[in-house]
């Protein structure tokens, strides 16, 4: 049954937009009136994407998308769990689709989901009918469904899917929440620190300069820098904000993005929880697709296009084609000394014994519970450090205060 795109105007006069299913225009346009909406326009979802080529198509309905409620990482990892459990039940592929669909509270997940089913009761494999949303799901997450259809373990591999998206998620969220108290005392050093040059300093100095005093260093030093916020702390912001923009365009060359990236990984610590992030990425996908029957050069090109540094990235290609010569998957990456010793062992040993998806699951494994060490160290350092600095900067502030104060009692005496 072909799936239409309406607009209507409910009862309310507002305007409602999505997705239904039926025989033709004319039912949809009855099934909105049967809800009391106006239907203002009613169109279908596929026919205009089929007349086009097969690039036009996949452009068109994904920019239908985009502008709208954008699919999660645990949208997608609960209607793949839903979708597994369906499957493995039995129940035919576009009624398992049907029953996702309509289990959905997300209008964006009914969409995407109801224009995948269309495609599929037209006769097109699933894989096939995943690709119509390159950026709802991933190359990885078509490429392995299309190896547990040919393989006939789709179940099996919607499993495999659900937990990796869950895993990539949790591991996302401990990393943003590790870096998040930090970076809030951080801001909200800065932020008061300004306050105090910029308000609080400047109208206790002006009594000590009102007796014609000559100030101590330490005091005009404080002096100047709160001066230098209030007279140029404006073009110091917009020169900040200009240095920030220019630094995120000349990021987009691949060659300067290139150099960033090998010199991130120089540095002792961030070089370190970058490597560590990247294996733990390339590592879990790369078991994924193994063991979903995933052939290992095509496995390897697409693990590497999940590793956001490029040095690294590129030493996981040329280790692909390493591969495709005949080279040891382990030794190939080994090349590259980019990677942590004990990923390059646990693969070549998978290698040896013929069980390289264990390995790689293990490595993951190790590689995600060092990172997360690191990361609560670096927390656990961190937050005390910020403190610190922050109440030496207002000690500081303090002691420029009563100097002057102390030189007055002095002068007295």
């Amino acid at each position: 049954m072909p799936a239409f795109e309406y607009t209507a105007i409910d009862a309310n006069a507002r305007e409602q937009r999505g997705v239904l299913e039926g025989d033709n225009p004319k039912q949809i346009r009855q099934q909105l009136r049967d809800r009391g909406w106006l239907p203002t326009s009613v169109e279908p979802l596929t026919t205009n994407a089929r007349r086009s080529d097969p690039a036009q198509r996949e452009s068109l309905l994904s920019r239908r998308i985009e502008w709208r409620a954008p699919v999660n990482a645990q949208d997608l990892s609960l209607l793949t769990r839903q979708l597994a459990t369906l499957v493995r039940a039995a129940l035919p592929l576009d009624e398992a689709l049907q029953a996702v669909a309509e289990q959905s509270e997300k209008p964006a997940v009914q969409r995407v989901v109801r224009a995948v089913r269309a495609r599929v009761v037209e006769g097109e494999p699933l894989a096939a009918a995943l690709s119509e949303f390159p950026r709802v799901f991933t190359p990885l997450y078509r490429s392995t469904v299309a190896a547990g259809e040919q393989a006939g373990k789709l179940d099996i591999v919607l499993e495999r899917l659900a937990d990796y998206t869950e895993s990539r998620d949790v591991m996302r969220q401990r990393v943003l929440g590790a870096l998040l108290y930090p970076m809030v005392l951080t801001v909200m050093s800065l932020v008061i620190v300004a306050g105090l040059l910029t308000y609080v300093v400047p109208k206790v100095v002006e009594v000590f300069e009102a007796g014609n005093n000559t100030l101590p260093w330490l005091t005009r030093a404080l002096l100047f820098l709160s001066d230098g916020l209030r007279d140029y702390g404006l073009l110091l912001l917009a020169v900040i904000l200009l240095a920030s923009l220019l630094g995120w365009r000349a990021l987009k060359e691949p060659q300067t993005r290139l150099r960033v990236d090998a010199w991130l990984l120089k540095t002792p610590v961030v070089g370190r929880i970058l490597r560590g992030m990247e294996t733990a990425r390339f590592t879990r996908t790369f078991s994924i697709l193994t063991g979903s029957a995933v052939p290992v050069l095509e496995a390897l090109s697409i693990a590497a296009g999940v590793i956001a540094n490029r040095p690294m990235r590129q030493a996981v290609e040329h280790a692909a084609e390493r591969v495709r010569e005949g080279a040891a998957i382990g030794r190939a990456l080994a090349a590259s000394k980019l990677f942590p010793p004990m990923m390059v062992h646990l693969i070549s040993s998978g290698e040896s014994s013929g069980r390289l998806e264990d390995m790689l699951e293990r490595a993951a494994a190790n590689q995600e519970r060092e990172l997360d060490s690191i990361l609560t160290a670096m927390v656990g350092l961190l937050g005390p450090l910020l403190i610190i600095a922050m109440g030496v900067f207002v000690l500081l502030i303090v002691f420029a205060m009563l100097l002057p104060i102390f030189e007055m009692n002095t002068l007295i005496r």
